[in-house]
């Protein structure tokens, strides 16, 4: 691996918007692992807050065959997200139309090698439209489109980054199934097209990705399993991009539980380990997400 290539790798995970992916400085900006259950069924009208808590750690970092490299490194990052939901009442395509915004706040640092940096603030916000159906008691859905924007703090020269420095628009579909018998199966299929970061000519190639939960609902409960899948589809492009057919690939899975509460709010924690990383770093993931109606 090329001493650039492996510095885009490493700065993955210091990057929490990026979900520790492989196209330039480490992937795009989605945090993969972060929706869970019920992630297909939106709450009735009104706005809603919710407050995503993650920490990412990972030593381990995969060549292009998912072999360990015999490097010493180190990566942390942890961050809080602010996603604002408004539920509308009206009526799109037999749905209801609904908006939100995710504003991340991070503080990161990478240490290897090839370098080392620690950096703390604003990351990429995150706006966008939505449409969401409730076809009967047990098959909820929503489509949407994530617009990111280069709102976080970015210096070609630093080795590491909050922000991504390019646009980036993120076709979204999701869908629960909730069974009579309390048997849950949501999953959030995730496609991105990047733009051209203009400061080092480079265009990350798109993006496929996946968030999954599966569960059972007991009275105010539900335990069972959350987890992702992400693949680079297409190669980067750009004078800037020197690391050839570089792409990346990640998985991770882990326990989740989930609380609601009667007045709509809820809590959910999960734990997500990777595993099968190619071109990446494999680390684990903690969350914590809380929603609650304003």
């Amino acid at each position: 691996m090329k001493k650039s290539a492996l510095k885009y790798a490493l700065l993955s995970s210091a990057l929490f918007v990026s979900g520790a992916m492989a196209t330039e400085g480490g992937g795009g900006i989605y945090p993969n692992g972060a929706e869970g259950f019920l992630s297909g069924a939106l709450p009735p009208p009104g706005l809603y807050l919710l407050q995503y808590v993650n920490h990412y750690s990972a030593s381990k970092l995969a060549d292009a065959n998912g072999n360990a490299l015999p490097i010493n490194m180190k990566l942390d990052a942890t961050a809080t997200v602010n996603r604002m939901v408004y539920q509308t009442d009206i009526g799109v395509f037999g749905g209801q139309l609904g908006f939100y915004s995710l504003i991340p706040l991070a503080h990161a640092s990478a240490t290897s090698l090839v370098g080392s940096g620690t950096k703390s603030g604003l990351g990429d916000i995150t706006v966008g439209p939505y449409v969401s159906w409730h076809f009967n008691k047990n098959w909820h859905a929503a489509a949407a489109v994530d617009f990111d924007m280069p709102t976080g703090e970015y210096n070609k020269n630093d080795f590491v980054n909050l922000g991504r420095n390019y646009w980036a628009f993120e076709p979204v579909f999701v869908v629960t199934y909730l069974a009579d018998n309390g048997i849950e199966v949501s999953t959030k299929f995730m496609y991105d097209f990047n733009t051209k970061n203009d400061d080092t000519d480079y265009k990350s190639g798109n993006e496929f990705h996946i968030d999954y939960a599966a569960g059972y609902h007991y009275k105010q409960w539900t335990f069972g399993l959350s987890g992702y899948y992400y693949t680079q589809v297409t190669a980067d492009s750009g004078s800037g991009a020197t690391n050839g057919d570089y792409k990346g690939k990640v998985n991770g899975i882990g326990p989740s539980i989930k609380y609601d509460g009667s007045s709509g709010m809820s809590i959910e924690l999960k734990y997500q380990n990777e595993f099968g990383a190619e071109n990446k770093t494999e680390g684990e993931k903690l969350w914590a997400k809380i929603v609650v109606p304003l």
